[in-house]
């Protein structure tokens, strides 16, 4: 899952970011309203986190922009403003959910799993496939009742294709979810990662198919 972090005090957003890479997450900063739009413009994200008191253009503004664009990327605001209008302005231009600084990494981020699985349409923490069981909460997968050891870019590529499970997946989106926007990709990439899950995949009863020019689809081996 690819995050975009906007938050102007850098110290803060480091460390928020290197705590999500170190949950498997991919994170890109922005710490201006300005970088946050251009990046909203040309980059493709699971999740905004936003402040609002930003240099160059109010979170707010970037937040309407966004919206106006008709994106539909879950925002949750993370900012100083705690007053119930601050709330309420948040919430009714666009932004899912609303953190007030300071805040608890544990529930910021039991509000980005609530946030992601509402996007993927997923009510429930636990996601199956055939004998592979995603654990949205630990972020921890098990095949057959076994934990598969996977890693980060194994895990990213399976994570998404659970999260949209029965869903075709582009290799784009795919690229997408793995790779932050100043990373060189080789076209091959997202292929090698595909055959190694594959490859740890065996011996269970789900399968990644590839759709020739359409991607990758994760499905339990029995389904025609």
């Amino acid at each position: 899952m690819k995050i975009l972090l906007v938050e102007d005090n850098r110290a803060l957003s480091e460390w928020l970011a290197r705590t999500l890479q170190a949950d498997k997450y991919t994170v890109e900063c922005a710490y201006d309203g300005g970088d946050a739009d251009q990046l909203l413009r040309t980059e493709t994200y699971d999740l905004v986190i936003l402040d609002i008191a930003l240099p160059g253009l109010d979170g707010r503004d970037v937040l309407k922009r966004l919206r106006g664009r008709h994106n539909p990327v879950p925002v949750l605001i993370l900012t100083a403003y705690d007053g119930t209008r601050d709330r309420v302005e948040g919430l009714d231009i666009g932004a899912d959910d609303y953190m007030a600084k300071p805040f608890e990494v544990h529930e910021l981020e039991a509000r980005m799993r609530a946030l992601l699985r509402r996007a993927n349409q997923q009510k429930n923490p636990i996601l199956t496939c055939g004998s592979l069981v995603y654990d949205s909460n630990s972020r921890e997968f098990s095949l057959a009742g076994s934990g598969l050891a996977l890693t980060p870019r194994e895990h990213a590529v399976l994570e998404m294709l659970i999260m949209k499970s029965g869903k075709t997946v582009s290799k784009k989106a795919l690229a997408d979810s793995l790779f932050s926007f100043d990373e060189d990709v080789n076209p091959d990439a997202i292929e090698i990662y595909v055959h190694r899950v594959r490859k740890k995949l065996e011996g269970g009863d789900a399968v990644i198919v590839t759709l020739r020019g359409l991607g990758y689809l994760l499905k339990p081996r029995y389904e025609q």
